[in-house]
């Protein structure tokens, strides 16, 4: 795993430091990354100790207990809270991950959080997607197709729709893409890990037809062949999907589709 980058803007100085309760036996220290780009102070990273029994089990817990108990100001991006929707995705001790799924007990000491890595920040622990959806549309993530719409559905072989699991899981946290540092390179070309995962998964969609002008989207220097696999996209994903692998595949159908 390569060693975490802090964010784009960033030139951190120590903030403050939230006590816990007088008598609090069970306290959990956790040092959060602040920006506020309306102040225009530096970023700082403010200390929160917090009561374990009260602020719930995972990490998102005690994010949301910070937000309604302690500090009020604290802002980050959550939603479903069952590592569905991959919005509070953060670094967490140094690795990419949805703070949803992820367990306090998981962690000695200090717990660490800080927004996505080399992402631009807009306030928080809440990094600018733009750049990341932009790309995400650029490879048309839907069904297209030539011939004649069925009179029902499309369907498919049990077969041909085993080959979609491990790809159409991706919730689209950036985690991978973040972790990354091909993508910290030259975001501006390449597509990444999570974007390159699903524009695989339809390339192996029965159902899409046109393949072909997807792959020729992506035979590129840069859009899919910065990849150098590093593997960090897989080893945190935390969905426990396989984008090098999805990546890997696509070199393969574009080498054979040459030959």
């Amino acid at each position: 795993m390569a060693e975490f980058t802090l964010p784009k803007n960033s030139v951190v100085a120590k903030g403050k430091i939230y006590k816990a309760p007088e008598g609090t036996k069970n306290i959990r220290r956790f040092e959060v990354y602040r920006w506020d780009p309306d102040t225009g102070e530096n970023p700082r990273i403010d200390t929160y100790e917090l009561d374990a029994d009260l602020c719930g089990t995972k990490i998102l817990d005690a994010i949301i207990h910070i937000k309604n108990e302690v500090d009020s100001t604290l802002t980050f991006r959550r939603s479903c809270r069952e590592g569905v929707c991959g919005s509070c995705a953060m670094n967490i001790n140094g690795k990419n991950s949805l703070a949803c799924t992820k367990a306090i007990s998981e962690y000695s000491g200090t717990i660490k959080i800080y927004p996505l890595p080399h992402l631009d920040v807009v306030k928080d622990l809440v990094p600018d997607m733009s750049h990341f959806y932009d790309q995400y549309a650029e490879i048309k993530p839907w069904l297209t197709s030539n011939s004649t719409p069925p009179a029902t559905e499309r369907l498919q072989s049990k077969e041909d729709r085993d080959k979609l699991d491990g790809l159409y899981d991706c919730v689209l946290c950036a985690c991978c893409s973040t972790s990354c540092p091909s993508y910290w390179w030259n975001s501006d070309k390449y597509l990444g890990p999570a974007v390159l995962l699903q524009a695989y998964r339809w390339l192996v969609d029965s159902r899409d037809e046109n393949t072909d002008e997807r792959l020729a989207q992506l035979d590129d220097a840069f859009k899919l062949y910065r990849c150098h696999t590093i593997m960090n996209c897989t080893d945190t994903c935390p969905k426990g999907l396989n984008p090098a692998k999805a990546i890997a595949e696509t070199k393969k159908l574009l080498a054979t589709r040459k030959d």
